[in-house]
């Protein structure tokens, strides 16, 4: 028998994109328009979301490479065997299968598609040291060049129909704040009151969105100490009356992320808490105001890093005051040029869609301790900015009875 490296395996109908047939040519062109300023032959693709940008698929790694391969005139997705006939049904243009009968199949792949002695776009944040080696053994290239900050920076601005996926998920994760609302109760595990809130967001995609793939949506529940880091896991840690808790939904729809998090408590505050409550809360009210057209990110964080200044609270902040949305996740994903912080001086335009997150962290020993955090979704109009997020703020929407 013989066992080929590669090949096309057209395995059933195409199934329904997140978005049209014209918004992937649109994308593609913009990054053709790339290579064509940059002189180059053909970009080879790595990332989870570039791939899925680009040519629709979202893949799941699980150590295998992946590729989308683009050329002026094709897009072809490379994927593993492993996969099936499911890349191909689910991407934007062509699809091509590598084996592991044997080592670097992939590469072969990726080398019929791009030739050798070419001039090759690739992505310098995501392509490994292992992986450059490799292309640099396969395809032999007169030219390499990062296109990463390029492809972000189209990424950065959202489509109509991109800011139509994502404001749907912030209805969602508002859905998903209510659930886990209505969960919080003493003695109830951190994880029961994640999955009450899970469960309400999956079950609202899968009807709004019923031809999408149903994965990575998730919650980060946190209460107590758990509070302090604004990434940090769910427990089985059972509330307690005058807990500080930290409400996090996290709906995911075909790759696109939208969030909401709140601080809440569990019975009344102590006046320390609810003073550093009302402070993040206004720092939240500032830079909601000072989300619009034409704003500098860094000045943004002047002003509210002012605001915390001057209430002697500024040593608690803890990350920047907001981020990009689109394809991005926990585990993939980051427009690293459209955040709240001092060393970005991206200029906020129209179509942009940036989150307002302050987080206090307040250390054990210190009256009030715990991480306060309040979230909001912002789509950047010609004129305006829009607030597409729904869910109530502050002390007083969510004081839970104990």
């Amino acid at each position: 028998m013989t066992r080929p490296a590669f090949f096309a395996f057209p395995n059933g109908a195409p199934a329904p994109l997140p978005f049209a047939a014209e918004e992937y040519e649109a994308r593609l062109a913009g990054l053709r328009h790339t290579l064509a300023e940059l002189g180059l032959d053909a970009a080879v693709l790595t990332s989870m979301h570039c791939v899925a940008y680009y040519g629709g698929f979202l893949y799941c790694s699980f150590g295998r490479p992946y590729a989308l391969v683009v050329t002026q005139d094709r897009a072809v997705t490379v994927s593993a065997n492993i996969d099936g006939g499911q890349p191909g049904r689910r991407c934007h243009g062509e699809s091509l299968t590598y084996t592991d009968w044997q080592r670097d199949n992939y590469w072969r792949a990726v080398a019929s598609l791009t030739g050798t002695g070419r001039r090759l776009g690739i992505e310098g944040d995501h392509l490994t040291l292992a992986g450059r080696a490799a292309l640099e053994a396969f395809l032999a290239p007169a030219a390499v060049v990062d296109i990463a900050p390029a492809a972000m920076r189209q990424r950065m601005v959202k489509s109509p129909a991109e800011i139509a996926l994502i404001r749907d998920g912030a209805r969602i994760a508002d859905l998903g704040g209510a659930a886990i609302r209505d969960a919080i109760r003493p003695s109830a595990r951190e994880i029961d009151v994640a999955m009450a809130g899970r469960d309400a967001m999956e079950l609202a995609i899968a009807e709004a969105h019923a031809d999408s793939e149903l994965r990575d949506t998730w919650v980060w529940f946190q209460s107590g100490l758990n509070t302090d880091g604004a990434h940090n896991p769910v427990t089985t840690r059972r509330l307690e009356a005058g807990d500080i808790l930290s409400l996090n939904c996290f709906p995911m729809i075909s790759g696109y992320y939208t969030a909401l998090e709140r601080t809440l408590f569990l019975g009344e505050p102590d006046a320390a808490s609810l003073a550093l409550w009302e402070a993040n809360v206004a720092a939240h009210e500032l830079g909601l105001r000072l989300l619009v057209p034409g704003a500098r990110c860094r000045d943004i964080v002047a002003e509210i890093n002012a605001l915390f200044a001057e209430r002697d609270l500024l040593r608690y902040r803890s990350f920047g005051y907001g981020h990009s949305f689109g394809i991005l996740s926990h585990y993939y994903g980051r427009e690293a040029g459209l955040e709240l912080r001092e060393d970005i001086d991206t200029v906020l335009e129209p179509g942009m869609v940036i989150s307002m997150e302050p987080m206090l962290t307040v250390p054990l020993g210190t009256p009030g301790a715990g991480g306060y955090r309040e979230h909001d979704i912002l789509v950047i109009h010609e004129d305006r900015a829009e607030n597409i997020t729904g869910f109530p703020y502050g002390p007083a929407h969510n004081i839970v009875a104990a």
